[in-house]
């Protein structure tokens, strides 16, 4: 019987706004447990502060250093990691190379907190920032690899929630009740697993 653990793709976990990759240490040992390579980064500076297209950078070099140019990649990002992951595949050749992404409580519409701040990172995730409009401007692009966003109703970091939301790919909604539950909620990790074990369709 062919070993299906030899078919996976390594799974680079991508951070959020105040976070290191230490936030995904539940996750990662679910997802190691099954076999899989799983890699996290720490994005600096993580407090918004950076531009979103500079952590994205850092997205591109960690992977071109890391992984061999041949070999193909998924990709989880949490609230902000999720958009930042989106500019590495949108606009630094990251489609070339991402056969699966997630997103997990991501702001892809935006999200009102950010309207808080005057930090330059953070700016580019008000509702409507040229940032993301510039990202939304072509996002079928993300129709070109299997892409799943899972968001919860209860989150009062992506807000409104339903700026989760994305014209693409599948849509996973799950009763969790905080926006940093969603990474250690077995639900959500159970829902990434399936993701991750998707054929990919093209």
């Amino acid at each position: 019987m062919e070993n299906k653990t030899k078919k996976r793709n390594p799974v680079l976990l991508v951070h959020g706004i105040n976070d290191t990759g230490a936030v995904f240490n539940k996750m990662a040992r679910y997802l190691g447990k099954q076999g899989r390579i799983v890699c996290t980064l720490d994005l600096i500076p993580n407090n918004g502060s950076e531009l979103l297209d500079k952590l994205a950078q850092q997205v591109a070099n960690y992977v071109n250093i890391n992984f061999a140019p041949e070999q193909p990649l998924d990709i989880v990002g949490f609230s902000m990691g999720g958009i930042v992951s989106r500019y590495y595949i949108q606009r630094l050749g990251g489609i070339e190379k991402v056969k699966r992404f997630i997103t997990i409580s991501s702001p892809h519409q935006g999200t009102n907190i950010a309207y808080l701040t005057w930090l330059k990172g953070a700016l580019q995730m008000q509702p409507d920032s040229d940032f993301l409009n510039d990202l939304n401007s072509d996002v079928e692009m993300l129709n070109k690899l299997n892409f799943t966003s899972i968001w919860t109703p209860y989150d009062l970091m992506i807000v409104p929630a339903e700026s989760s939301r994305i014209p693409v790919g599948k849509e996973v909604v799950l009763p969790v009740a905080l926006h940093p539950w969603m990474l250690t909620d077995k639900q959500t990790f159970e829902v990434v697993a399936a993701a991750l074990d998707e054929q990919i369709s093209h």
